[in-house]
């Protein structure tokens, strides 16, 4: 497989993580913890990117498993408490002789399919599909004009608040925190080598801005090279600064989200 690879801004300025091995490819987009804890979001990152990275190489475990042992990993080697501590999405694709095994846990987004079919997604849409209230209200406020003011504010440390309390339990979201049973309840797919041509692995703050802006060609984006998807993700980043600063075109929780996007070109088998 052909991979390239973009992130904006730089990785060691990002919470978003991309390590790619001999046969996969693992992105994180890292969230701060919603109550300060002794672990910066980047070492959690950091150490569950190299473990998930270690554990997908055996060809013989899931995905999910590879995943459930890392976070298990992480959370003991940094004295995690589930609640009180970073979390992350986690995307995978692995290419192996036959399949290539695809995993989402969080809303980052895996594109794929042939040159000549139809584009698929894999996405964890669990997170927006809470239904509440504040995620609304904010989006709406935004919408009319009222930018990122002390009620925008006030408004996402509640919302944050109540996802906290629908975090990796039944009938809310699961996310990579502390607890490894969230792994399980992940998005996981085996397709065949020829279903599968091409892929681009996309964080939120990538997608988003992109789908907006009609630049979401994921067919062609997939056969880019890293210099070519830097100036995608830099455009976006330029127009949601210059031309949306108050995020009343396009509503969101920041003027400007951390940015990964990574194309991978297959051969089919």
């Amino acid at each position: 497989m052909r991979v390239a690879t973009a992130q904006w801004p730089p990785s060691a300025e990002s919470q978003d993580r991309v390590l790619v091995t001999d046969s996969s490819v693992v992105v994180l987009d890292g969230a701060s913890a919603f109550a300060p804890v002794d672990v910066p979001t980047d070492r959690y990152v950091d150490k569950l990117a190299a473990a998930i990275g270690m554990n997908v190489e055996h060809a013989d475990v899931s995905l999910d498993v590879a995943v459930a042992e890392a976070i298990r990993e992480t959370a003991k080697e940094l004295q995690l408490s589930a609640g009180n501590s970073p979390s992350s999405t986690v995307s995978v694709l692995r290419v192996r002789p036959d399949v290539i095994d695809l995993y989402s846990l969080g809303d980052s987004a895996i594109y794929y399919g042939s040159d000549d079919g139809p584009v698929n997604v894999m996405i964890d849409r669990r997170l927006a599909q809470l239904g509440i209230p504040e995620h609304e209200i904010y989006r709406e406020r935004m919408a009319a004009g009222c930018g990122y003011d002390e009620r925008h504010r006030e408004l996402l440390a509640r919302l944050q608040q109540k996802q906290r309390e629908r975090r990796n339990c039944a009938g809310g979201y699961w996310i990579a925190e502390a607890s490894p049973d969230a792994a399980y309840r992940g998005y996981l797919s085996s397709l065949p080598r020829d279903f599968l041509t091409w892929a681009v692995l996309a964080t939120d703050g990538a997608y988003g801005p992109m789908l907006h802006l009609g630049l979401a060609d994921w067919p062609r984006l997939a056969h880019e090279s890293g210099p070519e998807l830097e100036r995608v993700l830099e455009g976006c980043a330029r127009w949601e600064r210059d031309e949306d600063p108050d995020g009343r075109m396009l509503p969101r929780a920041k003027v400007s989200d951390d940015k990964t996007l990574v194309a991978v070109e297959l051969d089919g088998g």
